[in-house]
């Protein structure tokens, strides 16, 4: 059974936060049939962006919470599994427990959808220091799951958000593979960065790229080496805001935080760069599309 719907291609996004990869690849023509997300107010902020965009995925019971208590064969028929599966196993500002941790597991339910489903392609995001974890154990382990036990191919890049013209560094473990190995994938090139961070003010910002948005520790001084959100702007310290913050994570003017702004820099601090995640869905899509055409 095809999972093209009126010619477009199809993608499902688990762990999905407040929508990065839903809006990359909207972007490119692509529909999403199923999502996954379990914290409530990222729940609240994506349902709010997302329903006009994709309301037969609200209508249908298809915007779920846990996804370890989902059947994967429940799951829409769909080309492509996206998801930034949780990073905090792998991050530097964790623990590093890697698959210890109940979350690092969450990888293996991905596999099993993979398993079960079949889709024909797969992209995957994680922190960069998931490539080295545990003396590279780690990621061997999900390279030889998804190459030998589910055999899809397996390409990956460290990807930063300057890459793409976003003036934040956020360099980001990209994996992606297809159900046919055979299928050649490039990942696109980087382009030259023409905005700085006094684009993202409107006003002169002594710093050219900003510090990546972080999930905790707002407010530090400017001075405090763990500031990441104070600037100095028209020779003034100026803290990041929302207006700001949607700016250096790619997400449009017209997208909304319907939380706290506590809340919604938290959100951005756990979000993809939508530039640099639309750019390689557009290339995968462009692979698809060569591939798959009907």
């Amino acid at each position: 059974m095809s999972s093209k719907k009126n010619n477009k291609f199809t993608f499902i996004d688990l762990f999905a936060g407040i929508g990065g990869f839903h809006l990359a690849f909207h972007q490119h023509g692509a529909e999403c049939v199923f999502v996954s997300e379990w914290d409530e107010p990222a729940r609240k902020t994506y349902e709010y962006n997302f329903k006009k965009i994709s309301p037969d995925v609200f209508k249908t019971g298809n915007f779920v919470g846990d996804i370890t208590k989902v059947d994967p064969k429940k799951i829409p028929d769909f080309d492509v599994i996206c998801g930034g599966f949780p990073c905090q196993p792998f991050s530097q500002a964790g623990f590093k427990k890697g698959f210890e941790d109940k979350r690092g597991n969450l990888f293996f339910h991905i596999a099993d959808i993979i398993r079960k489903k079949k889709p024909k392609a797969f992209f995957l995001e994680n922190v960069r220091h998931l490539l080295n974890h545990d003396d590279g154990k780690t990621f061997e382990t999900i390279k030889k799951i998804i190459e030998d036990d589910l055999g899809y191919s397996f390409h990956y890049r460290i990807v930063k958000g300057t890459d793409f013209n976003v003036p934040q560094h956020r360099p980001r473990l990209f994996m992606v593979g297809f159900r046919n190995k055979k299928i050649p994938f490039k990942f696109p090139e980087p382009v030259k960065l023409t905005k700085t961070m006094s684009d993202i003010f409107g006003a002169p910002c002594e710093k050219k790229v900003g510090y990546t948005l972080r999930v905790g520790g707002r407010g530090s001084s400017i001075t405090d080496r763990r500031n990441w959100d104070s600037y100095k702007v028209n020779g003034k310290v100026t803290r990041l805001g929302i207006k700001e913050g949607k700016k250096m994570m790619g997400l449009p003017a017209n997208y909304v935080f319907p939380v706290s702004d506590a809340q919604a820099m938290k959100q951005m601090g756990n979000a993809v760069v939508v530039p640099a995640i639309a750019a390689v869905a557009a290339e995968i899509l462009k692979t698809l599309e060569q591939h798959y055409a009907d």
